[in-house]
């Protein structure tokens, strides 16, 4: 048995932000507890490898979410890092705050402090962002690097031209506030290498005394002394042992395996707990509940007079890029998973945008993100930003070795229907604007022959998939408000040394790719410490 101050369950991208910033500014000692291996992997650090870590079993849970209606009976591949940098180091390398709308919206639900202004300077000091600042919102002194894309193409060009022509004006800095427009995507990468939480926060703190991570360690329950959290029950290659927390216990495994934790301990809903055999200790309903994603279909168009990211990954072609890549220049090898955005909106009424489109000159088999077709081709998805069907994680056994049950429940409010449907029309309407005619050869998928409301939403029920932004099952609020499971420090309701800090904490989605509001709640969970 080992002693800290603080133990934290995760070293993904909220828990390594904690873990630094804990003993960056304070004395006390931490223990960062990791149930993958160090990021040694080579694709890990190489931009492009997503790619090949979608499907890698040792860095990755390879989760699975349960069939449901809008899937068409398949179960959805949830990927998730197990490693160091959890999965920033394995996501497609997109850096998106969000819109400023949504932190108000999180403060106006009853937590106080996470409003936009609050949350801005917190957001700044997170990153080093190597573009240009007219307005003041961003970072220069942060440890995580952001950077503009450095690869231009001119299909890309022809992409946010057209949105021009569309009414989606170009917006220089979709980070810096408003988000309606189209832009090349920034990126958590520099010098043509991924800038995941480990390597950016973690890494720099490894020798200091005060910090000690504890890799390939599973977390299988929080023990305690009444409603009092004292430590973990860690197994290690066979071993099991005990962590105490002289002072907290700080859950931050992410959105499934916080909940799985605080479920096998006892803490949740009592009837579930009661079917999985589990003894109750502390009733708290809303744990694994408010689960929330984003879920796209891809459309895929055949390219003309260019190359894509298709060629340039084979032969020759690929030779070229590593050579590129090596020498400090522009490479597809450093390219994030989205190239080009468009925030739009599903009703020009509304006052910002609601939909997000990306383009990519790259088309994948059967939507299969992992595998590249042989042609060349190009691909858009559209999703709401905000969407309203929610879901569940449940732990299936008192085994915390079990996979849980995950149920998104994907397009189960019909408001996520209509404003998805409203996107796939609008990605059809941007492969074939005036700039992109040139490049335009066809749509592969779904075809000019779908062309209903029922049949482009039958897109959604055979290849629909997540998008990676899964959030909101240890929800944020006051102890009043049913279904929360945190308050505004992210304490644990009715328990004492006990917190959450990791993307479950959302009470609803940004409007974003979710890196970049995980890494920030690793750092305001860091302020209510330090």
């Amino acid at each position: 048995m080992e002693e800290f101050d603080y133990v934290i369950v995760g070293a993904g991208s909220a828990g390594c932000v904690l873990a630094a910033r804990l003993v960056e500014r304070t004395r006390h000692s931490v223990c960062l507890i990791e149930a993958g291996p160090a990021d040694w992997h080579p694709m890990i650090h190489l931009p492009v490898g997503w790619m090949k870590l979608m499907r890698n079993a040792r860095f990755n849970w390879m989760y699975e979410a349960e069939p449901s209606d809008w899937t068409g009976g398949r179960r959805i591949p949830v990927p998730r890092g197990k490693t160091l940098g959890g999965s920033s180091a394995i996501n497609g390398n997109v850096f998106n705050r969000g819109a400023p709308s949504d932190f108000d919206h999180w403060a106006q639900l009853g937590n106080p402090g996470w409003d936009y202004a609050s949350v801005l300077p917190s957001f700044r000091d997170l990153e080093t962002w190597l573009g240009p600042d007219q307005d003041g919102a961003r970072g220069r002194g942060g440890p995580l690097a952001v950077t503009p894309t450095d690869w231009t193409h001119p299909i890309c060009e022809a992409f946010l031209d057209g949105a021009e022509t569309l009414g989606i004006p170009r917006n220089p800095d979709y980070n810096a506030g408003a988000q309606f427009g189209a832009a090349y995507s920034q990126r958590t990468i520099a010098a043509g290498r991924r800038q995941s939480a480990a390597r950016a926060f973690l890494q720099p703190n490894l020798k200091n005394p005060n910090l000690r991570v504890l890799t390939k360690s599973h977390a299988t329950e929080i023990s305690f002394e009444g409603k009092t959290a004292t430590g973990v029950l860690v197994r290690r290659g066979g071993r099991s042992f005990e962590v105490k927390a002289r002072r907290e216990v700080i859950l931050a495994g992410g959105v499934i395996n916080s909940p799985q934790l605080l479920q096998l301990s006892g803490i949740g809903d009592p009837a579930h707990l009661g079917r999985i055999g589990v003894a109750l200790r502390h009733a708290l309903p809303g744990v694994g509940q408010n689960l929330r994603d984003h879920y796209t279909p891809r459309f895929t168009a055949r390219v003309k007079g260019t190359q894509t990211f298709n060629e340039r990954t084979r032969g020759m072609a690929f030779a070229g890029e590593v050579a590129k890549w090596l020498a400090g220049r522009p490479s597809v090898l450093s390219l994030p998973s989205t190239v080009c955005y468009a925030f739009a909106k599903s009703n020009p009424v509304l006052d910002e945008s609601d939909l997000q489109i990306t383009f990519m000159p790259a088309s994948y088999k059967e939507g299969n993100q992992s595998q590249l077709d042989d042609l060349p081709g190009m691909t858009l998805a559209a999703w709401q930003q905000r969407p309203e069907s929610t879901g569940t994680v449940l732990a299936r056994s008192s085994d915390p070795f079990e996979k849980p049950q995950i149920q998104p429940n994907y397009l189960s409010a019909p408001e996520d229907r209509r404003v998805l449907l409203a996107g796939l029309r609008l990605a059809r309407q941007l492969m074939r604007t005036p700039p992109m005619q040139p490049f335009f050869a066809g749509e592969i998928y779904p075809g000019d022959a779908m062309q209903s409301d029922e049949e482009l939403l039958q897109t959604a029920v055979e290849r629909g998939t997540t998008t990676f932004h899964m959030i909101g099952t240890c929800r944020m609020g006051p102890r009043a408000q049913e279904g929360s499971v945190v308050d505004h420090q992210l304490r644990v309701h009715g328990l004492r040394n006990l917190r959450v800090v990791d993307a479950s904490i959302m009470p609803t989605m940004p409007a974003a790719n979710t890196n970049a509001a995980a890494l920030l709640i690793g750092e305001m969970g860091a302020s209510f410490l330090t």
